[in-house]
């Protein structure tokens, strides 16, 4: 190290004499070592600096990780398998194992910082894609190649709330993503048929939403269905709008002939539904609404387009129905008509026992839609004095209002029931197996159908002739056969002869006659001289009565002498 120079001191003794000066030797001063830096250290120095860097970058790029839960975790790979928003990769699976339970498999993601406030909200939806192939049609053909990911569907809303980082994952895929644009409607069915989460809903023929959810109805008699209409399609379904059920093939039998309706190969396939407004029908008869209806309005599903734009049917009207004869050919759902108008349908067909009769009969259960007679059953209402029920059948049965089976078709035996007057039976106090005790709804009298009445004559006839002595006939017959036989061999034998001779006899009378009168014959000549003279005797006669008569005394006096000029 370099030193300061110091004063030299001139040496003294013990007395504090001094000394004469001695000389000192000079310290030789040598500059210190500097400090040289080494390239070796460069190295670990960069290695740090590349760590510090990726943590930094990872720290910065990776945010929370997200358990998702799943009943299976087919295809997933940790290290792999990409979560992907909007076909966006916005995380990796890091981890996959069972859960404690061993009903379902965690799956840990690592979500990037960058979006993952939006992913960790409540209402995100995970699922698995992967190739599906189904009767609608072919889905994620790309993770061929790729491999199956994880798909997330965020709401779209600025985050509110903490941040969830644990969800339950999808086995499908959500039929409404977030932030599409549509309104949601509910349809009650009597069966949810061929439908499924996912089939189509139609206007027009043009795709307009699809049903994203079934469920049973309280009580388990029908299927409410969750469907969801996107927009600007949405605005066509108003309060009077009328859905059906537009899957498959219809096939009806009627007396019309076989009809036959298909829809799109989607449709028949994979289900579908469709909609129209109710005045599409020639028979509507009122004002259409048509102001969009609100979200979550409720309809009814109806089976077919015509029952879906038919007039509203109201409340219906239970009537009981009693056959003494086979009602084959009659089924469930069979229609029941007045003068060719369809106003019900068969219900319930039971065989029940009449304990007087020692008979069994055939009970019908049918009901009754007096909405269909529309202006005629108001105008029925007022007639009858505003009473309805079996105050208002009652006349009619009294008037001769029965019930008969009839033949709809000859090709199937299809039979329905008919509703019309009789004449014959008005006035008449009905028949009615089983008595009128007991019954569930308006109990009307029936009559037996054209067929069973031309069954029972032809029974009828039989009858007779199975009284007729067959047999004995048949003897006398060919006992009068054998007479007639005989007789007919004695007029050969005998009568013949003789009848021949007889025509050669007359053959001979009439050549004799012919030449009698012909026109040269002697006789004809002397009639007509005998003719001639009687001509001549007659005019002189003539002539003598025009004389008597102009002169009376001609017959005294005799002629009168010619006038001479």
């Amino acid at each position: 190290m370099d030193t300061e120079d110091t004063p030299t001191q001139t040496p003294r003794d013990a007395a504090g004499a001094e000394r004469p000066a001695e000389r000192v030797v000079a310290p030789v001063i040598r500059p210190g070592r500097s400090l040289h830096w080494s390239w070796v250290w460069l190295v670990p120095l960069l290695a740090l600096a590349v760590g510090l860097s990726l943590l930094a970058s990872v720290w910065v790029r990776n945010g929370p990780v997200i358990t998702i839960n799943y009943l299976s975790a087919a295809g997933v790979e940790v290290g792999q398998t990409k979560l992907r928003y909007r076909d966006v990769v916005v995380g990796e699976v890091s981890d996959v194992r069972v859960a404690g339970d061993r009903q379902h498999v965690q799956v840990d993601v690592q979500l990037r910082r960058e979006g993952s406030e939006y992913i960790t909200q409540k209402d995100s939806k995970f699922w698995i894609v992967r190739p599906q192939v189904s009767l609608a049609g072919v889905s994620g053909l790309d993770t061929l190649l790729s491999g199956v990911y994880l798909s997330v569907d965020a709401p779209t809303v600025q985050p509110k709330g903490s941040p969830v980082y644990e969800f339950e994952g999808l086995g499908n895929p959500p039929e409404v993503l977030s932030g599409q644009v549509g309104t949601r409607f509910v349809l009650h069915s009597d069966s949810l048929g061929s439908l499924r989460v996912g089939s189509r809903i139609h206007y027009r023929r043009i795709e307009v939403g699809r049903v994203v959810s079934y469920e049973m109805a309280p009580g388990g008699r029908s299927v409410n269905l969750h469907v969801f209409i996107e927009a600007p399609y949405d605005r066509y379904v108003t309060p009077d709008t009328r859905f059906w059920n537009d899957s498959g093939v219809d096939m009806s039998v009627s007396p019309d002939g076989v009809q036959v309706r298909t829809s799109g190969l989607s449709a028949i396939l994979d289900g579908g539904i469709a909609f129209a407004q109710a005045d599409e029908s020639t028979a509507y008869e009122g004002t259409v609404d048509s102001a969009p209806a609100a979200a979550g309005s409720a309809y009814r599903l109806f089976d077919t387009r015509d029952d879906a734009l038919a007039d509203p049917d109201g409340d219906p009207v239970p009537i009981e129905l009693r056959f003494d004869q086979s009602i084959r050919g009659l089924s469930l759902g069979a229609g029941v008509d007045f003068r060719g108008i369809s106003i019900g349908k068969v219900i319930d067909i039971d065989l029940a026992f009449d304990s007087e009769r020692k008979r069994f009969y055939s009970r019908v259960r049918a009901q009754l839609y007096p909405m269909r007679f529309n202006k005629a059953y108001l105008e029925l209402m007022q007639s009858a004095g505003g009473l309805g029920g079996e105050a208002l059948l009652k006349p009619l049965i009294e008037r001769g209002l029965r019930a008969q089976l009839r033949t709809a078709s000859l090709l199937t035996g299809q039979q329905y029931v008919a509703l019309d007057f009789f004449a014959g039976e008005a006035h008449k106090p009905p028949v009615i197996p089983g008595g009128s005790d007991r019954h569930e709804g308006y109990l009307v009298p029936t009559v037996q159908g054209d067929f069973d009445r031309l069954q029972g004559q032809i029974g009828n006839i039989v009858t007779k002739l199975d009284k007729l002595p067959i047999e004995t006939i048949g003897r006398d017959l060919g006992d009068s056969l054998s007479s007639l036989n005989r007789l007919l061999r004695r007029l050969d034998s005998q009568v013949a002869p003789q009848a021949s001779r007889a025509l050669s006899s007359a053959t001979t009378s009439l050549d004799r006659i012919g030449e009698v009168l012909a026109p040269d014959a002697p006789l004809l000549g002397g009639l007509r001289d005998t003719l001639s003279e009687l001509d001549r005797a007659a005019r002189a006669l003539r002539l003598l009565a025009d004389t008597l008569q102009a002169r009376p005394d001609a017959l005294i006096r005799g002629r009168a002498p010619d006038a001479l000029h």
